[in-house]
């Protein structure tokens, strides 16, 4: 595999979106400070601090697991929530080198060090797009929930409020597709996310989906935020369950592993991913099934108790929104399944099939898929 040009540009993209969503949730956070808006301000503040503290976690954990750097150092800028830079740092370092500076050569022992190089670049890369994939459902998707929560329940906006749902759900858009290329990247069984017409349907399932379900946690948050609390603890504990069922080995050690497994359970909130590497035709229609039939109780909900809104928004047209996007999302689910979802000869999807025995595992391979 080959780190390229193109790759190398992804990850310069990824560390801009990355604090220009962090710049944005500070801006709006002191915004809120400034109006005495003490609850929204401390909200944001430690949605950005509990998403930081889950990324320098793991990101040390497999600092420590791979143990080829100084650890007293990387523990330091781990301390000061530099983790993520640090491993962009490397990242940079390394796609560099690959994209710009290897050549091709006749001789074995330059082409054995080119490997090497795009290997290691390319590793940066997906766990990059690891720690990124949790900021988005730990940070950026929690974040879009909040400010949208509070567009719709407060009389007063500001510029700031709309810049961060902006750059929030350009993020969400980012890390999700920057992850599967990230994934089939970096293992050489998969089949790359290369035709283009791939990537905009995936990238419209998720959007739509996720879009549909975002509103209408926000909606019954306005009917009922002790509601949508036990809602969305019943939908964690439900992705804790399976997710201990799948008994996964993502970490070396038992504590990094309940971590692993409880914010799993998080992700598993919002959207679906393969957890184990195993054939998700089942868990996937059970998943959406229930996703649909909760969004449906949730617009009658709206629609039975519409006077609890106070006109404060056009509830037909956010009603609308919430079932054409989920509609449109199950559609391009249909279609990235059936014509895209890249499969082996093997009788097992190649994304949901176990992994073959190779020398060396990469970290990504143990992730959740898709």
């Amino acid at each position: 595999m080959r780190f390229t040009k193109q790759n190398f540009a992804t990850v310069v993209l990824g560390i801009v979106t990355y604090i220009a969503d962090i710049g944005a949730d500070i801006w709006v956070a002191r915004n809120y400070f400034y109006k005495e808006l003490y609850l929204w301000c401390s909200l944001t503040l430690t949605i950005v601090l509990l998403s930081s503290f889950v990324i320098q976690f793991f990101s040390y954990t497999w600092f420590k697991e791979d143990n080829d750097v100084k650890l007293n150092r990387i523990c330091l800028l781990h301390f000061f929530h530099g983790g993520i830079f640090t491993r962009y740092w490397f990242a940079l370092k390394y796609g560099y080198q690959a994209a710009f500076k290897q050549i091709s050569s006749e001789n074995q022992l330059i082409d054995d060090l080119s490997s090497i190089v795009h290997k290691t670049a390319i590793d940066a890369m997906a766990d990059i797009s690891m720690l990124r994939l949790f900021k988005t459902f730990l940070e950026s998707t929690p974040q879009l929930i909040l400010q949208v929560y509070i567009l719709m329940t407060s009389n007063n906006s500001a510029i700031s409020q709309y810049i961060s749902i902006a750059v929030s759900f350009i993020s969400v858009i980012c890390s999700t597709v920057d992850y599967q290329i990230a994934l089939r990247k970096s293992l050489p069984n998969k089949a790359k996310f290369m035709k283009i017409s791939s990537k905009i349907t995936y990238l419209l399932y998720k959007l739509f989906t996720l879009t549909s379900w975002i509103l209408s946690i926000v909606l019954i948050m306005v009917l009922s935020s002790k509601i949508a609390f036990i809602l969305l603890v019943l939908f964690w504990f439900g992705g804790i369950c399976w997710t201990l069922k799948q008994h996964t080995e993502f970490c070396k050690s038992t504590t990094a592993e309940f971590v692993y497994r409880t914010m799993v359970g998080i992700i598993l909130i919002f959207t679906f991913f393969n957890i184990k590497g195993e054939n998700t035709k089942v868990p996937l229609s059970v998943y959406y099934g229930i996703r649909v039939l909760t969004t449906s109780a949730i617009l009658c909900a709206c629609i039975f108790w519409k006077s609890q809104f106070n006109g404060k928004i056009n509830l037909l047209f956010v009603i609308t929104t919430v079932a054409l996007t989920l509609v449109s999302g199950i559609c391009f689910l249909l279609v990235y399944y059936r014509f895209f979802h890249p499969r082996n000869q093997c009788t097992q999807d190649v994304v949901d099939g176990p992994e073959p025995e190779r020398e060396e595992v990469c970290r990504i391979s143990r992730f959740i898929m898709q």
